[in-house]
């Protein structure tokens, strides 16, 4: 089956490709297995010069490439060109902190010196989402290089345009060519890249079925996986909030990237009286957003990346309206597509759309809501609130809104996820680790505890 770039606002398809043959598979992992031997004895200040050289690349070429991810997966120009902006930043970031994260940390035990030393464990297999197209790749891959460890990529196959991009990047900075190299093969080819010898470990993010599908594959042959899987955040407002702030925040951490973000503000926690007031506000705010070609500068909300995705978003609104839910705002894509041009009648467009009253047993109790739909929830303390925020099978992260030191506190206590963030919108980091608990997945990626996931922490005892 080949592999396809579709625009998804006008279901133009732009590009082609055809699977990588085992053959060619073969000889890339020959190849990265060879860079790696010689790679380990390149030293830091090389790998730093290199990785500087692809974020000046990055920066340099931004406008193209943020097009280039418009087209393929629908995110809107300006939010693109930000992204290749953060892949710059993560990439100078390593670059600089990588060599001291490494150092050799001593350790007083009965040996006359006794230290840990890191080492780079080799091949990586990076299985990667296409919702941040650029930035899930260059936060695995920085680090990995900086380390040692060669990437391997498999992308998602709707974004095949720029996983040869990426590629290009990395080879155009001057790193050997077997050290990061874009494989574009299906998911049936995954299981036979674990399994093969030379690949020492997996980091995957997408899906939590994908993800253990990994996972599975990794334990059987004995394999480290970190996994980053979906999320179905809440975004808790006390009394005491900033409301205004709050729900500006809320319109931006529910509808960035077109609604299509795993730490996305998805569930909207209302403790006491602001509940109305919020609702108010978080509708104007919705009913706003100008829908349409995500190339115009004018355009809040392109489309969904794939037409799958944007019926499976709206079976899960139907569905919670066909058992009670009460829609504020949107709710009809039909409705929506009569207002479009006709170059974007064929596109994945939904409309912003915020769901109230919505009674127990719907999709919105454990499902994550993968698109521009906010799922608004009214309860009467903090107490409850934290109840129904952990309620889910997912722990990615966080929003919590009060200016009580105390509430802030339980929060930061009690909320079950890998990343509370008090006013303020739920975000990646490079300075900061990043991932998920229960079902959002394991391991951590960013900062220090992501560049250690794939090394081997090494005890010397000299006496």
């Amino acid at each position: 089956m080949a592999i396809a770039s579709i625009n998804p606002a006008t279901g133009e398809t732009l590009k082609t490709y055809s699977p990588l043959t085992a053959e060619q598979i073969e000889q890339a992992l020959t190849q990265a297995q060879a860079t790696f031997v010689d790679y380990k004895k390149v030293g830091f200040s090389q790998r730093r010069q290199w990785l500087h050289q692809a974020a000046a690349e990055l920066t340099a070429q931004k406008a193209d490439l943020g097009k280039l991810m418009t087209l393929e997966m629908g995110k809107t120009l300006s939010s693109a060109i930000a992204e290749v902006e953060k892949c710059a930043w993560v990439c100078r970031y390593y670059a600089d902190e990588a060599e001291g994260f490494l150092q050799d940390e001593s350790a007083t035990t009965d040996a006359s010196h006794s230290y840990v030393r890191f080492f780079p464990i080799g091949i990586l297999l990076a299985v990667m989402p296409w919702n941040f197209p650029f930035w899930q790749v260059f936060r695995a891959a920085a680090p990995a290089l900086m380390t040692g460890n060669p990437i391997l990529l498999k992308h998602a196959s709707n974004v095949p345009q720029s996983a040869l991009a990426i590629a290009d990047i990395f080879t155009t900075a001057g790193f050997p060519s077997g050290m990061f190299q874009t494989l574009l093969i299906g998911a049936d080819q995954v299981e036979a890249m674990i399994a093969d010898e030379r690949v020492k470990a997996v980091t995957l993010t997408g899906s939590g079925p994908a993800g253990a599908a990994v996972a599975a594959t990794a334990a059987r042959h004995i394999k480290k996986a970190v996994l980053e899987l979906g999320g179905s955040d809440p975004f808790i407002v006390l009394p005491s909030a900033d409301l205004e702030s709050a729900i500006a925040t809320a319109t931006t951490a529910r509808l960035l990237n077109n609604g299509q973000s795993c730490i996305a503000a998805k569930r909207f926690i209302l403790v006491g009286d602001i509940a109305d007031a919020f609702e108010q506000g978080l509708a104007e705010k919705f009913a706003q957003q100008t829908i349409g070609d995500p190339l115009d500068p004018e355009t809040d909300i392109g489309p969904l990346a794939t037409p799958g995705i944007l019926e499976d978003l709206h079976e899960q609104v139907q569905a919670c309206i066909d058992q009670g839910a009460t829609v504020l705002v949107g709710g009809d894509f039909e409705a929506l597509k009569q207002q479009l041009s006709d170059r974007l009648q064929a596109g994945n467009f939904y409309p912003p759309t915020i769901l109230t009253s919505i009674p127990p047993g719907t999709p919105a109790d454990q499902e994550e809501f993968f698109g521009p739909v906010a799922l608004v929830f009214r309860v009467p303390d903090i107490e409850a609130a934290i109840a129904l925020a952990n309620s889910t099978a997912f722990g990615l992260g966080a929003s919590a809104w009060t200016t009580d030191e105390t509430e802030q506190q339980q929060l930061i206590n009690e909320l079950e996820a890998g990343a509370v963030f008090i006013n303020g919108l739920v975000k990646s980091d490079p300075r900061l680790p990043f991932g998920g608990i229960k079902q959002s997945g394991y391991g951590r990626e960013l900062a220090r505890y992501g560049l250690l996931e794939f090394v081997n922490a090494k005890t010397v005892w000299v006496k």
